[in-house]
C-alpha cells in the first residue's frame, strides 16, 4: 500500500476534542452493519471536510481501521488543505473509476495508524458517470470488507445530487449543519434528498458552534479549566475577551 503524509492538521480546542469523542462513540454504537457512511451538508464552507478529516483521526487513534474517501471530485481540496503529500505520482478517485489506476494505487495510508486515505485524484467537471457505476458501488464494498468505517465526504447536496446517489451505496448518511446558517427549510430538502436515496439520515452534526452559546459552559467553568494544562486553552486572559471557538456538537 502507498503511504501519505499529513502535515497540516489544525487541532480542536478541549471542548471541541470532547464534542467529536462523542459523535465518533455514537457513530462505533450504531451497529456494526453500519460500515459505509457518507457526509454531506446543504451548501459549502460548512466544515464538513474538515469534520470528516478530523473524525477519521479519531476513530483511527481508538484502533479502528478506518478510510476517508473524498467523493467531491467536482471541487476537492484534501490535498491542498491538509499538505497532503504522496509517495510518487498523486492518484485517486478519479484515476480508480476511469480504468487509470487499481484500486490499491489509490489508497493511502497515513501518518496516523489506522487511517487511510482516497484522495479525489483530479477535478471532474460531470462526475455523476462515474459514481453511478458498478466501479464505485463495488468498491465501497471491498473498502467495507477491509475496514472498519469507510467514511465518504459527499459534495453538499444542497448545490448538486451526488450525494444522494452515493448514499444509495452506503449504509448510513449524516448531514453537516452550520450554527446559525442554515435555514430549516434547506435542511429539510436535504434530509429529503438522502431519505429518496433509501438509505437512513443517521442524523446531523452542528459545526461551528460557539463556545459561549453552548449550555455546558456552565459546567466548564473557570475552576474547571485549571484543572486541564495550558495546551488544552488558551489563557484564561484571552477567555476574558470574549473569544470564542467553533466546534462540533451531537444532535
Amino acid at each position: 500500500m502507498r503511504t501519505a503524509t499529513i502535515n497540516q492538521l489544525d487541532p480542536l480546542e478541549y471542548a471541541g476534542t470532547e464534542a467529536l469523542n462523542a459523535i465518533c462513540t455514537n457513530l462505533t454504537f450504531a451497529g456494526n452493519h453500519l460500515k459505509k457512511i457518507v457526509f454531506t451538508s446543504s451548501s459549502a464552507s460548512e466544515g464538513k471536510s474538515y469534520l470528516v478529516m478530523q473524525m477519521t483521526m479519531n476513530l483511527a487513534r481508538r484502533g479502528h481501521r478506518v478510510v476517508l474517501v473524498d467523493a467531491d471530485m467536482r471541487r476537492s481540496f484534501l490535498v491542498k488543505r491538509h499538505q497532503l503529500v504522496t509517495d510518487g505520482k498523486l492518484v485517486g478517485l478519479a484515476h480508480y473509476l476511469t480504468g487509470q489506476c487499481s484500486l490499491n494505487d489509490c489508497v493511502y495510508e497515513t501518518n496516523m495508524y489506522g487511517a487511510c486515505i482516497i484522495p479525489a485524484g483530479r477535478d471532474v467537471a460531470t462526475p455523476m458517470s462515474l459514481i453511478d457505476s458498478t466501479y464505485f458501488s463495488e468498491m465501497l464494498d471491498e473498502l467495507a470488507r477491509n475496514f472498519d468505517l469507510v467514511l465518504v465526504d459527499a459534495p453538499p447536496i444542497g448545490m448538486v445530487i451526488d450525494a444522494a446517489t452515493i448514499a444509495g451505496y452506503c449504509d448510513g448518511s449524516v448531514l453537516v449543519v452550520e450554527y446559525n446558517r442554515t435555514r430549516m427549510r434547506e435542511l429539510a430538502s436535504c434530509k429529503k434528498q438522502m431519505e429518496q436515496s433509501g438509505t437512513p439520515v443517521l442524523g446531523c452534526i452542528l459545526n461551528k458552534v460557539k463556545f459561549d452559546t453552548i449550555s455546558a459552559k456552565k459546567y466548564y467553568n473557570k475552576g474547571y479549566y485549571k484543572h486541564y494544562s495550558s495546551g488544552y486553552y488558551k489563557k484564561e486572559e484571552e477567555q476574558n475577551t470574549g473569544n470564542t471557538t467553533s466546534n462540533p456538537v451531537v444532535k
